[in-house]
């Protein structure tokens, strides 16, 4: 069963295009200590069932998923909830 994952973080790219933008992810641990995974093993760990990740916006949890460009990129993403920009690239940068 997958354990879920509260993404407080993102680490971006210089780069404009959504599916090109983040680098990682990252958030707290229980233990008040500090997880980051980079994208790629991120997309893994979601396709595997091996975690899921969600991010926290007005008191609500919105759901990370896999999207995919025009070319076939993988790259994460959140449920599409009308906000703009996409929940996950609002986020704070990792430190």
């Amino acid at each position: 069963m997958a354990t879920a994952h509260e993404v407080k973080c993102i680490n971006k790219s210089k780069r404009f295009n959504p599916h090109e933008r983040i680098l990682s992810i990252g958030g707290l641990n229980p233990d008040g200590s500090r997880w980051k995974i980079n994208e790629p093993d991120a997309i893994k760990g979601i396709e595997e069932g091996t975690w899921t990740f969600y991010v926290t916006q007005q008191g609500r949890a919105v759901n990370v998923i896999i999207g995919r460009s025009a070319y076939g990129h993988k790259y994460l993403k959140t449920v599409a909830d009308g906000e703009l920009p996409d929940n996950l690239l609002s986020l704070p940068e990792c430190q």
